[in-house]
């Protein structure tokens, strides 16, 4: 089905949640400065409760996992929410993890970003998109890598 003038309502409305402030830092954290490089790497993070980092997580990918219930649950329009110019950050912090998932979910007990994966995973433009922004992640953990030695 085509989007609607609702759907574009409810994609308004959700980047305007992106820009609360507390919700700009936790943004540049999660993309910015956490490259996490193993399942442990985010496990301590995920792990240090109290601490900003332990907060900004929950909050972003708390975010990102109910705008993506939202698909998941019919209630907005998958080919809108996929646009990139919304939600690159979502497969960004994705691939970040994704290489790690399956062992975070099992040290953690839940289904840690089940809703951002199914809707990644269930369409060739999602699929594609991933693609994209796995090449990125890696190239800028190799740059990362060059820059400190």
């Amino acid at each position: 089905m085509p989007a609607t003038p609702t759907d574009a309502e409810l994609i308004l409305k959700l980047y305007d949640l992106r820009r609360e402030a507390e919700m700009r830092r936790a943004r540049n954290f999660m993309v910015g400065q956490f490259w996490p490089e193993s399942a442990d790497e985010v496990m301590r993070v995920a792990n240090a409760m109290g601490t900003q980092e332990n907060a900004w997580m929950r909050q972003v990918n708390g975010y990102w996992e109910m705008a993506a219930s939202l698909v998941v649950h019919g209630t907005l329009n998958q080919d809108l929410f996929l646009e990139t110019s919304f939600c690159g950050e979502m497969f960004m912090i994705f691939a970040k993890v994704q290489p790690f998932l399956s062992e975070i979910r099992q040290k953690m007990g839940t289904n840690v970003l089940g809703n951002v994966e199914k809707i990644i995973t269930t369409s060739e433009k999602g699929r594609n998109t991933l693609k994209m922004f796995e090449q990125r992640v890696a190239a800028r953990r190799k740059a990362m890598k060059e820059a400190a030695a």
